[in-house]
């Protein structure tokens, strides 16, 4: 069992069979709390996005239980998901509407959201018209409406360039500082896990399960130079030697 005292989301002895035998998740526990930003970083195939499913009610595992609650919970996928005939204000406002939401709340909770994320004036352009980055904030934006206690993020910024990500990394965790949620946050990046993190976990081959863990000790905010630290440098080195199976 996990400690699971005060948590947003726990996951306890999660193991996952899909029916064609290929068994993809085994004893995986831990819990995230509020003001926790824990990062899973593992080889692909180990079942990263398929623990986020799980904790999103997508999947349901083999073996084990998750305890959240998904009626107020934000995922952010790869893509942004937008929808192309709606402009910014009017895909922000989307999960608002869906949820039943008055016109009137619901386009103050947008403009809201698009000025957390810096899309102030970009309120009335569609999809097509945005690059990859301006994207992902409006898919931000469209979460943070909900103002959800539990953020999930599968692979959010892997679609774009290097220097845009490292531009994501860092408003996100402003968004992280400002707003209190927890967040679980999957990536191939080292350098992104340890940069926006409290925790890494590092995920072993399919079966997929928990090998390692660090804390990562930098306060929050972080700066864009802390990526040149030597301490960061030491930790993302930690980090991938555990992804190599503990070999130097």
């Amino acid at each position: 069992m996990t400690d699971s005292t005060n948590a947003a989301l726990t996951f306890d002895d999660i193991g996952m069979i899909f029916p064609d035998g290929t068994e993809t998740l085994q004893n995986i526990s831990f819990s995230i709390k509020k003001g926790e930003f824990i990062t899973v970083v593992g080889p692909s195939g180990c079942g990263k996005s398929t623990l986020l499913k799980i904790a999103s009610g997508l999947l349901e595992p083999t073996a084990g239980s998750v305890d959240v609650d998904r009626d107020r919970l934000g995922y952010v996928f790869q893509d942004a998901t937008l929808l192309p005939w709606r402009n910014v204000t009017q895909n922000i406002e989307l999960f608002c509407e869906l949820h039943g939401m008055p016109k009137e709340e619901r386009r103050d909770l947008a403009q809201s959201a698009i000025e957390l994320v810096g899309l102030s004036g970009f309120e009335n352009h569609y999809p097509k018209s945005l690059s990859g980055g301006m994207k992902m904030r409006a898919s931000l934006a469209r979460t943070l409406t909900l103002k959800p206690p539990l953020f999930l993020f599968d692979e959010p910024f892997g679609a774009v360039d290097e220097i845009t990500r490292e531009h994501l990394n860092e408003e996100t965790q402003q968004l992280f500082l400002q707003e209190g949620f927890a967040g679980l946050f999957i990536t191939h990046s080292i350098t992104e896990a340890v940069f926006m993190s409290t925790k890494v976990l590092v995920m072993s081959a399919r079966p997929g399960n928990i090998v390692a863990e660090f804390d990562i000790p930098f306060d929050y905010p972080r700066k864009p130079e802390l990526r040149f630290d030597a301490e960061f440098a030491r930790i993302c080195g930690e980090v991938s030697k555990e992804l190599r199976g503990g070999h130097s």
